[in-house]
């Protein structure tokens, strides 16, 4: 799969799962609790037809899912590492 595509699913996939874990810290997740029931389903059919081909990114993308602040925190590490390596960076 292409990079920028790929970076973009993870993102997204981020941000849908910050989204589920603030409405349960905020105890809002029950009102919705059915819809994201059913978006739980519909990703984990994605990541495991995504796993046939690219394990991987399906593991990345679970984790961005599933935790998805850590998901973020190994993402702006890496981000980081990048920005310091010779060459790559200012």
């Amino acid at each position: 799969m292409d990079q920028d595509l790929t970076k973009s699913l993870i993102e997204f996939v981020e941000k849908v799962g910050l989204l589920r874990r603030d409405m349960l810290l905020r105890k809002e997740l029950d009102k919705y609790e059915a819809r994201f029931a059913r978006i739980d389903q519909k990703f984990s059919s994605l990541a495991e037809q995504i796993s046939r081909d690219d394990p991987d990114l399906a593991k990345q993308l679970r984790t961005a899912w599933q935790m998805p602040a850590r998901s973020l925190a190994f993402r702006n590490a890496d981000h980081q590492k990048d920005a310091k390596e010779p060459g790559t960076g200012d």
